[in-house]
């Protein structure tokens, strides 16, 4: 099937779009991710080294900003191979304790009723795609990562943070302009503007636990 085709099939379809951390998990997966691949002392010492980025977080209310120093501190010069090796794993061993089934059993509705399910997360998108893959997700939209001409983390963003407005262009960047969602379900104040566009906004509608 060429792209073309693709397009027009996932045209006919309904669109559904999912937030991740504490929509689909119990947790923020990211920060999860980052204690278990540092280790408790290593996450330790990093969590000190990150707290005037957390008091400037109090003053600036700029979560990219924050993320962006976690990535720095315990991720910068990860090589993209390791770090998605890393992703794996830790998504095999995690997914069980963190996703959330009432959330599952949506999800999986959707899918029988033939949507294309999108994950749009603040999370970076290689930490998120592994989890993606196993749940069965057309699409993955995340906060992108930058990496050196060695293929190892920069320590920044890609593009921006996957958040707020930015979820809403991202989404019709892949899907057109016009797209209007079957429904989305999300947990924060930076999922509403993809609430907005939806037929069907569930927020904070997964309470259920592993």
């Amino acid at each position: 099937m060429t792209r073309k085709d693709s397009s027009a099939s996932e045209a006919a379809r309904p669109v559904v779009a999912f937030d991740f951390d504490g929509t689909l998990t119990v947790g923020d997966s990211f920060t999860a991710f980052l204690a278990w691949q540092a280790g408790r002392l290593r996450h330790l010492a990093g969590m000190v080294r990150l707290a005037p980025d957390a008091v400037a977080y109090l003053g600036n209310r700029d979560r990219g900003k924050l993320k962006a120093a976690a990535v720095r501190e315990f991720l910068k010069g990860l090589p993209r191979a390791e770090l998605q090796a890393r992703a794996e794993t830790f998504a095999l061993t995690h997914a069980a304790s963190m996703l959330r089934p009432d959330a599952l059993r949506v999800w999986e509705d959707w899918k029988a009723r033939g949507a294309v399910l999108a994950i749009v997360t603040a999370s970076p998108a290689v930490t998120v795609a592994p989890f993606a893959r196993a749940l069965g997700a057309k699409v993955l939209l995340g906060t992108n990562l930058a990496f050196d001409a060695q293929d190892r983390v920069a320590g920044g963003f890609d593009g921006q943070n996957c958040r707020g407005k930015e979820k809403v262009r991202r989404l019709r960047e892949r899907f057109g302009e016009g797209v209007r969602l079957a429904a989305a379900y999300g947990d924060t104040s930076g999922d509403s503007e993809m609430l907005r566009i939806a037929d069907e906004a569930g927020y904070r509608v997964f309470t259920a636990r592993p």
